[in-house]
């Protein structure tokens, strides 16, 4: 028997057996001097069986060599400490697995004769414990978009649930916003068709009522001046029905477009020949330059309702005295046609809106329009393939752009 049994195995074994924890002793040369019954269950061996046996039985063949050195430099510089700090530690069982374990290493002579006790925890549990920690924290990184079934997390459900409240409260509060805009919406829809129609319709039953107080034929001129204001009016009606039928039909897909090869200088013609009627004192358009050899191959129809909404709106949002400026240029595949005024301008918070169906600038409320030209010309652009983009000042005037193919494929 050893001199540590000798001297003190009974202290030992009343002491090592009262804790969980396993406690592995040996001597300077490494060999097993004792061990508890905790040790002893934990590597997989019977009482007295590791006793003179090499520590590098109960390490991983992998560790012996680094294991000697730490053990020597231990030795040589004795004190008490955690073993491994920094490091994964393992064990070797008796049927050969490895498991992690956590060791403190406390040195003590006997009679001159150097020891050092270990005292060895299987720490199995945590490391799973950390490894499936480690796991659900890579979910929860990744918005928990897979969750398996071994890792119920109590933090992980608490997480999702409150995700889903925080998605659900913005999916309402969106709703709302939504529904409190199209509350806005219809408001500014039925007053602006309550004004647009009750002006026209007034001023076509005043004509009417006029008209016939003219009964004599000297007072031909009176009778067609009223005659005038009914047509325009009528026309006017008929054009407000139409955009609205019209975005009936972009809504429905149910627009047929018509392509033909025209040159643009007909459809320019026509467009400011019209135009030339609606300006106010002073008012003057600029006439495209170098239009007359460019033809294209598109809907007529829809290049003069473009021009025709932008040209109107040009005259109608600026004063009396203005210029309205109408370029064109064409490249092989794209033809550019520019139109440019010298107007009120469109307040630079309320330019995201512009297109936006039924919405008017505040600053132009008290002009005449419905807010959806723009929109049906955007619409229409984007079906064929085209575009338009604008720049305005308040105050200083508005610059549209509209770009669309030359020839439609």
């Amino acid at each position: 028997m050893n001199v540590f049994e000798e001297k003190k195995g009974n202290i030992f074994k009343l002491l090592s057996e009262a804790i969980s924890e396993g406690i592995i002793i040996v001597n300077e040369k490494q060999e097993i001097v004792a061990s508890n019954g905790a040790a002893n269950t934990m590597f997989g061996y019977e009482d007295n069986e590791l006793l003179g046996r090499d520590l590098n039985l109960l390490i991983p063949k992998d560790y012996h060599k680094n294991h000697r050195k730490h053990f020597n430099n231990f030795i040589d510089h004795s004190d008490r400490r955690q073993m491994g700090h920094g490091r994964d530690l393992y064990g070797l069982r008796k049927d050969g697995t490895k498991f992690p374990v956590e060791a403190g290493l406390n040195p003590f002579q006997i009679y001159e004769n150097a020891y050092v006790m270990a005292l060895v925890s299987d720490i199995t549990v945590r490391k799973q414990q950390e490894s499936e920690i480690r796991e659900l924290n890579a979910n929860l990184e990744d918005k928990i978009t897979e969750r398996t079934q071994a890792l119920e997390n109590t933090v992980a459900q608490m997480q999702e649930e409150v995700e889903k409240r925080r998605a659900a409260e913005n999916k309402l509060k969106e709703s709302l916003q939504k529904e409190r805009e199209l509350n806005e919406l219809k408001t500014k829809f039925l007053s602006m068709v309550s004004h647009e129609f009750k002006t026209p319709l007034s001023g076509i039953h005043t004509s009417t009522t006029l008209i016939g107080k003219y009964t004599k034929e000297e007072q031909q001129d009176k009778r067609e001046k009223h005659l005038k204001t009914i047509k325009a009016k009528v026309k006017y009606l008929d054009n407000i029905l139409n955009d609205f039928l019209s975005i009936e039909r972009l809504q429905a897909g149910k627009t047929v477009y018509k392509f033909s090869t025209f040159p643009l200088s007909k459809v320019v013609n026509e467009v400011i020949y019209d135009a030339n009627m609606m300006l106010k004192d002073g008012q003057r358009i600029e006439y495209p330059q170098n239009i007359d050899d460019i033809t294209l191959e598109f809907d007529e129809k829809i290049l003069e309702l473009i021009l025709t909404n932008l040209i109107n709106n040009a005259i109608k949002y600026s004063s009396e005295g203005d210029v309205i400026e109408v370029k064109a240029k064409a490249s092989e595949k794209k033809l550019t046609v520019q139109v440019a005024d010298e107007g009120m301008g469109i307040p630079e918070k309320e330019q995201k809106y512009i297109f936006n169906r039924y919405f008017r600038a505040e600053n132009a409320l008290l002009n005449a329009g419905t807010g959806i030209g723009l929109n049906i010309i955007k619409s229409h652009l984007e079906n064929l393939g085209g575009q338009i983009v604008f720049n305005s000042k308040e105050g200083e005037g508005s610059t549209f752009m509209v770009t669309l193919p030359i020839k439609v494929k």
